[in-house]
């Protein structure tokens, strides 16, 4: 038998088991509150306002980090992955920021 099957065959297998270990765990959780008389709220997620404004500048600030990766490898002495990654994480991580505040600012209009 081929042992280069065996990789994706086992990551795939593991990937379902932990899903069905968590979506099962999580149900039995559930139940246990309910039958304790726990308030129904409970289960029901936050909606969060703007979750395709915060993907959209993730992949603005990831596409802006590799352009100006490029041209910080192009232009400097710094070694072109060091540039990339650091670019592409400043960029990234900067848009989320951002998207944070302007969801903030967004939740203080609404209260206030």
């Amino acid at each position: 038998m081929d042992v280069g099957i065996l990789v994706p065959i086992s990551l795939f297998a593991s990937i379902v088991l932990i899903l069905y270990l968590f979506f099962s765990t999580r149900n039995k959780e559930r139940l246990a509150l309910i039958e304790k008389g726990a308030d129904a709220n409970l289960f029901k997620s936050k909606l969060r306002p703007f979750p395709v404004l915060k993907l959209g500048m993730f992949i603005i600030g990831i596409g802006l980090g590799i352009l100006f990766g490029n041209i910080v490898a192009v232009n400097s002495s710094l070694e072109e992955p060091t540039s990339y990654f650091s670019m592409i994480f400043l960029f990234a991580g900067t848009s989320l920021v951002i998207s944070h505040l302007l969801e903030k600012k967004s939740k203080d209009e609404d209260e206030g």
